[in-house]
């Protein structure tokens, strides 16, 4: 009940517009990292059923052929490119260059030709040349999986849409350490700024993708 009571609010309110898939979509790992699915790491996260629905998606975006992009986070030891985030967030230390956390988690590795992004802050856009190469490719849809829903997806959405791309999250392909972050910003993002789509919505699109160009 109390769903529904904010789904009407939210809704009376003037949120939650529907946003249409486009016809050039590209498919955005967010860090896929071995950190959050390695127990011995601190930042194991338990996500490991996002990152299977993640390789379905793939496989699937592969055989459509559409670009694919993924986003990696690798410091400098010591942290100097990583500003305040490295200092709020000791965490980040995992992701230092030479670290094994940081490598792709297995089957969800880019292939040669592939789109692969460092970078060192939340955002896969913020710094780095992702929309420059999304616009020059014609993109106008971002299909977004990876980790966490919280941090680096939300951000990564929201620069998305501030991009001009209609952002895309893949439900059951994000993850987070807890619930409630998770469940809070799935909501959110919905509400505002982007479409939280099934799984099996994103597939069927994919299959079909031949169909609307």
């Amino acid at each position: 009940m109390a769903d529904q009571h904010l789904n009407q609010d939210y809704g009376k309110a003037g949120f939650g517009g529907r946003l249409d898939f486009g016809k050039k979509p590209c498919l955005l790992h967010v860090d896929f990292a071995r950190a959050y699915i390695d127990k011995t790491c601190s930042l194991y996260a338990g996500v490991e059923a996002s990152a299977d629905a993640a390789r379905e998606v793939l496989a699937a975006a592969r055989k459509a052929g559409i670009m694919i992009a993924h986003t990696r986070v690798e410091f400098t030891p010591g942290g100097a490119d990583g500003g305040v985030f490295f200092r709020k967030v000791p965490a980040l230390k995992n992701f230092e260059r030479g670290s094994k956390f940081g490598e792709f988690v297995e089957g969800l590795e880019p292939l040669p030709h592939e789109v692969v992004i460092t970078k060192q802050y939340a955002s896969a856009f913020f710094g780095t040349n992702l929309a420059s190469t999304m616009t020059a490719a014609g993109i106008d849809t971002v299909l977004l999986a990876g980790w966490s829903t919280s941090g680096c997806i939300r951000a990564s959405t929201l620069d998305a849409c501030q991009s001009g791309f209609v952002p895309v999250v893949i439900k059951e392909a994000v993850g987070d350490r807890h619930q409630a972050p998770h469940d809070a910003n799935l909501f959110d993002l919905q509400a505002k700024y982007a479409e939280v789509r099934s799984k099996d919505e994103v597939l069927t699109y994919l299959r079909n993708l031949k169909n609307v160009n």
